[in-house]
């Protein structure tokens, strides 16, 4: 099976219109959201073509491949136009011997971290900044934002297959890998 992960879309037509043509381009069959779908946030500037209601149609209609955790901009309002349920503040992905804590970032994170086996791997967005991190005792990755990188880094999300997470530009380039 093969996951494409992203975070932080923030109600921008234009990205996640993108980030839909990358899914069917990359052959994915699930879409892991990490948060921030639909809201800008009052300490963001609007993302480019800002249609939170576009954004929902957009979603909605693949719903059946996607999976979503919610983040700090997401509400109970966005949840009333979401057809697939955003309200949970993790998931837990199984991956062999190790776990997937996939998060938004705001709750848990390198400062507040969920209990882990030595390997497991932390997996948030929220910081709009791409990461891979080894620690001594877990991984942590963020796939960067959809829509408002910071820090330099690019419009981006990752893929997950057979072992291996590539983050890629919007257009879907790659630019880091990571095997497990």
């Amino acid at each position: 099976m093969k996951w494409m992960i992203a975070s932080d879309i923030h109600g921008s037509a234009f990205y996640c219109r993108k980030l839909l043509e990358a899914f069917e381009k990359e052959k994915t069959d699930r879409l892991l959201l990490l948060g921030d779908i639909l809201y800008h946030g009052p300490r963001n500037p609007f993302p480019k073509e800002y249609a939170p209601q576009e954004v929902a149609a957009m979603l909605n209609a693949c719903k059946e491949n996607i999976l979503c955790v919610r983040g700090n901009c997401d509400s109970d309002v966005d949840q009333m136009v979401l057809e697939f349920p955003i309200m949970a503040e993790y998931a837990l992905l199984s991956f062999g011997k190790r776990l997937i804590f996939a998060t938004h970032g705001h709750k848990f994170n390198n400062d507040a971290l969920p209990p882990f086996n030595k390997g497991d791997i932390l997996l948030h967005g929220h910081t709009h900044v791409s990461v891979l991190e080894e620690h001594e005792n877990y991984v942590y990755m963020n796939p960067g934002s959809v829509s408002l990188p910071k820090d330099g880094t690019p419009n981006s999300y990752m893929t997950l297959c057979g072992g291996t997470f590539e983050w890629k530009d919007i257009d879907g380039k790659t630019y880091r890998s990571y095997t497990l």
